[in-house]
């Protein structure tokens, strides 16, 4: 098995190699949260990079449930013929497309001014940037049912607009990992508490997604493999998920780590248990892949031919890539020709980790912006002006959503 081997999915469909463009917050929006102009090229050109699988940013299933002031949002067919327009270019090439559909609990930013909902009242501890994040309001029966409705909703928009699946975004301290955390989730109702109460939530949104999608559209969730916090999700919980998700028809689970709070999927794995830099949760990967019957695909810093075919050699089926075709959007092209391309970024050595994250999500974010103006990515960028740059425009962003909120609530 090579990386380009097609890999044909639990639903019947195929996957054209093992190389899938991971999800990166692009927070590329229009003014209407619609794919944008610059979305739309940036897909483009992965589209024409080669990979298998193309999976988007968070596109999320409430408009007053954002992960930043730019994200895209489908909730309603307002704006459907411009989710149809990206998938169509996404698909262009032979790729899949999906779009990893998310929620962030508790882990948006207050200044949005929107009410922040999580399992439990539990703050963010992210030191002196903490105060950027309320407290969050304990959810209400009322309002996981709402949520359950909105990510099937959003799931049935999708397959209406001609993207091929969903990615189910259960990892990285948003909403659905927050409910399985028992850091998070302090709940003694039936959404809380044991391990199957905690996972609950994300069991009933894949059962009703798969309910209202048609068989050859792939339902697929991305999960922690561990939170690397103490006394949170463990990686013997990531496979006890997995085994409840084995009966539930999920056509792949891809493998990540870590939150806001303790950002692993940046590399900042806590406890040692990873390859050098590359392949982060390959470890973890495996444990899984031993008792999940769905393809199992792992993310998290490859940018190597030779590693990510390591990957498949352990057992793995597919390989996720994100900074890496951030920098190159051709790579999976230039693996296949024999090119021993291997982009990467500089590391952030700063002392406060926080700061670091930020800036780390700011340099990945100005190359989507350069690619996505048709530009050469700048790999070498400085990291202190790419995060006040976008900074700058998380602001200006900001205002710009608080004004649409205020016209449809005025309404």
């Amino acid at each position: 098995m090579t990386l380009f081997t097609p890999l044909v999915l639990p639903n019947g469909s195929t996957l054209p190699n093992r190389i899938a463009k991971a999800a990166m917050e692009e927070n590329m929006a229009d003014a209407d949260h619609a794919p944008s102009e610059h979305l739309m090229r940036l897909y483009e050109a992965w589209a024409e990079g080669g990979a298998g699988l193309l999976i988007s940013g968070n596109v999320m299933v409430d408009s007053r449930a954002m992960t930043g002031p730019g994200g895209v949002v489908l909730e309603d067919d307002e704006q459907l013929a411009r989710f149809e327009r990206w998938a169509r270019i996404g698909r262009a090439k032979g790729a899949q497309f999906w779009l990893q559909i998310n929620h962030p609990g508790r882990q948006m930013q207050s200044n949005l001014g929107q009410p922040t909902w999580a399992p439990s009242s539990v703050a963010l501890e992210l030191g002196n940037l903490s105060k950027r994040f309320a407290t969050p309001q304990e959810m209400t029966p009322a309002v996981i049912q709402d949520v359950i409705e909105r990510f099937t909703r959003t799931a049935q928009l999708g397959e209406q607009a001609g993207f091929t699946g969903v990615e189910i975004h259960a990892a990285h301290g948003y909403l659905l990992s927050q409910f399985l955390s028992p850091l998070t989730n302090q709940r003694n109702d039936q959404w809380g508490g044991s391990l199957e109460n905690r996972a609950r939530l994300l069991l009933e949104i894949v059962k009703a997604v798969r309910a209202v999608v048609s068989p050859g559209f792939a339902v697929a969730v991305k999960l922690n493999s561990a939170d690397f916090q103490r006394g949170g999700f463990s990686a013997e919980d990531a496979q006890q998920v997995v085994r409840l998700l084995n009966g539930l028809n999920v056509d792949l689970v891809e493998l990540s780590g870590g939150s806001y709070e303790a950002p692993a999927m940046q590399g900042q794995a806590r406890d040692g248990r990873t390859l050098a830099r590359e392949a982060y949760f390959l470890e973890f990967a495996r444990e899984i892949r031993a008792v999940a019957s769905m393809p199992v695909m792992v993310t998290g810093g490859i940018r190597r031919a030779p590693v990510a075919q390591q990957v498949l050699d352990s057992g793995i089926e597919m390989v996720g890539i994100g900074t890496a075709l951030a920098i190159d959007p051709n790579l999976p092209r230039d693996w296949q020709l024999g090119l021993g391309s291997a982009p990467q970024l500089p590391p952030i050595t700063w002392n406060n980790k926080v700061l670091a994250s930020l800036a780390n999500m700011a340099v990945v974010k100005y190359q989507l912006h350069q690619l996505s103006q048709g530009r050469d990515s700048q790999p070498g960028v400085s990291p202190l002006w790419a995060l006040v740059t976008q900074q700058v425009k998380d602001l200006f962003r900001t205002r710009q959503y608080r004004r649409r909120m205020e016209r449809r609530q005025a309404r």
